[in-house]
């Protein structure tokens, strides 16, 4: 066989690159891939809304709110990222049925998670996750009664500490589909934050027009604003889709200004839920 130049230069440059080509074939695209499951949901419930400000009675009605609720995490990593936004409007009536309270809100919240356990139990596992969420709230209440001071603005932001089990188990029926059921459950208990709010007997017109500041930016604790949030969901295959049934309850307080406020929703969750895999192509 005759080696030419030009062979030289091929095997010389086929050599050299080696090295480079043996270490890129064992890349696993798997590692990169990037797991985003989004659930959207609505749902109705009974919600009971107190605000002190506006009137000393307790106000029950419904409650109907549209929930987007997304978990992001790439394979083989325990950070979980949390992205949730929600909106709700309220109707509800006094005990007399003679006055009436519109409410509507706009919470999200974005949140870093560490899966810190996964148990195997049988062949299907166990997840525990813990960690914290940032909340921005902005929404309103308005008494259709009221004549002087009619509305409340409900805005505040919060460090909400969260945790979460995560079951995920067979088909009971067809045990070859592997985690096609999730069972979920999350809570969260805001910590610290900061709220607006009116002080005992001041006007809107105070505060806007004249520029009547009087603690009316008021840092939150639980202590003067104990509050709770949980939601139960489970997710299962029908009719090619994985769809949701869940619970979510929201059990707010504050105590703050010498003014009382309270909403306790029970809502029933129906939705649908997607999971995308996103792989990054190293080039």
């Amino acid at each position: 066989m005759r080696i030419t130049r030009n062979n030289m230069i091929i095997m010389g440059m086929l050599l050299w690159f080696s090295p480079l080509i043996s270490v890129a074939q064992p890349d696993d695209s798997n590692q990169n891939e990037r797991i985003i499951a989004n659930s959207k949901m609505i749902g109705w419930g009974r919600t009971n809304l107190l605000d002190t400000y506006l009137s000393p009675e307790e106000y029950v009605g419904l409650d109907l709110r549209y929930i987007s609720h997304t978990l992001r995490k790439r394979r083989n990593n325990r950070v979980i990222h949390e992205l949730i936004h929600q909106g709700n409007i309220a109707y509800v009536d006094n005990r007399a049925r003679n006055g009436r309270e519109i409410a509507g809100n706009y919470n999200f919240q974005f949140g870093l998670h560490y899966l810190f356990k996964t148990w195997n139990l049988s062949r299907n596992q166990l997840h525990f996750e813990a960690g914290g969420n940032a909340e921005v709230n902005l929404g309103f209440l308005y008494n259709t009664r009221n004549s002087n001071n009619p509305a409340q603005a409900r805005l505040f932001i919060n460090v909400v500490p969260t945790a979460a089990l995560t079951y995920d188990f067979h088909h009971p029926f067809r045990p070859s589909e592997y985690r096609d059921f999730r069972l979920r459950y999350e809570l969260g208990v805001p910590l610290v934050g900061l709220r607006f709010s009116p002080n005992y007997g001041q006007s809107y017109y105070e505060i806007f027009s004249k520029d009547n500041y009087d603690h009316n930016l008021v840092p939150t604790t639980i202590g003067n604003a104990p509050s709770l949030r949980q939601m139960l969901t489970l997710d299962f295959p029908l009719f090619h889709a994985v769809f949701r049934i869940g619970y979510q309850g929201e059990y707010l307080q504050a105590h703050i200004n010498k003014l009382k406020f309270h909403a306790y929703t029970n809502t029933l969750l129906l939705g649908v839920t997607k999971t995308f895999k996103l792989t990054r192509v190293r080039r």
